[in-house]
């Protein structure tokens, strides 16, 4: 079974400032085939857009690093245009994609700002998410993350 998901950038951003923690978690499942990370141009601008701010002290080569894993794993959509009502426009791009991907296939859409979203099963939290993770891979994911170096 795949398991499909759109990470939004604070997730990723929490994951590459401790790897060990429920974010890095995520992360290791994207990069480690349990999770098919959904991606689209938008979002990867975003990701390579906030991973480079000098606050978060993460090498270029960190970062191309990072996303050519998600690259790798993951699977490129071109989502239509919502007129979603977001606190945050910005977050259009990561509902616009799991909701695109959702018309074929089930999808999360996984955020530490679940309250920036609509009140929808299908958006979780990263501790959610491992929760989802650990129903149908629970052996293997502890494996990999007791393994996950970055």
């Amino acid at each position: 079974m795949k398991i499909y998901a759109v990470i939004d950038t604070n997730v990723l951003v929490s994951a590459m400032l401790k790897w060990s923690s429920v974010p890095g978690g995520i992360i290791a499942s994207a990069t480690n085939g349990i999770i098919v990370p959904v991606l689209s141009e938008g979002i990867l601008r975003e990701y390579r857009t906030v991973l480079a701010r000098s606050k978060f002290h993460i090498t270029r080569e960190t970062v191309d690093d990072i996303i050519g894993r998600l690259e790798e794993y993951g699977e490129y959509i071109t989502p239509e245009k919502l007129n979603a009502d977001l606190p945050d426009p910005k977050d259009a791009v990561f509902y616009e994609v799991v909701m695109e991907k959702r018309k074929n296939e089930d999808a999360y859409l996984v955020t530490g700002n679940i309250k920036h979203f609509p009140h929808e099963y299908f958006v979780v939290t990263p501790r959610e998410m491992l929760n989802i993770l650990m129903d149908y891979y629970g052996p293997i994911l502890r494996k990999i993350l007791l393994k996950a170096e970055f």
